[in-house]
């Protein structure tokens, strides 16, 4: 799996950042379906703190996943509407809540390192590696871990 990646010197990823709590992450592109502002959620009932709720996007349902609490942090302060990053995973579509949306950064792969041990453990366990970029740390969001973790919100 990895052997074409290696083989190819000089191989790129492409993702788009967004900032959640304060901290940069970055969001392979590939997995990336659309950039909105999230109207009209509907909260789910008995469904965990870190499901925002569900709205319609153009005619499919979509789960919406509220990042910040996924990642342990407290809700935001500033007053700013949060955005979303549209993801699909099995045919489901859900939307990742942040805070705000950034660029979308081409990187080299070859400057992917794992994630350094002193990466907070609630953050480590949903990045699948880190980018330093100048005096910033890029946490790369393993968009498959994230919603690993999210109960079927169709079961509730």
């Amino acid at each position: 799996m990895t052997s074409k990646t290696e083989a190819s010197e000089g191989a790129m990823a492409e993702y788009v950042t967004a900032v959640i709590g304060g901290q940069l992450f970055g969001l392979p592109i590939s997995r990336v379906q659309d950039v909105f502002m999230p109207e009209r959620l509907t909260r789910v009932p008995l469904a965990s703190s870190e499901i925002a709720g569900v709205l319609n996007l153009r005619g499919r349902i979509v789960t919406v996943i509220d990042m910040r609490a996924r990642l342990g942090l407290p809700k935001a302060e500033d007053g700013q509407p949060p955005m979303a990053v549209g993801v699909d995973q099995r045919g489901e579509s859900y939307g990742l809540l942040i805070d705000q949306i950034g660029e979308v950064l081409r990187l080299p792969d070859a400057g992917r390192e794992d994630n350094p041990v002193n990466l907070d453990p609630r953050m480590a366990k949903l990045a699948g590696g880190v980018h330093r970029l100048d005096g910033q740390l890029m946490v790369v969001l393993d968009v498959d871990r994230v919603l690993e973790l999210v109960p079927d919100a169709k079961a509730a």
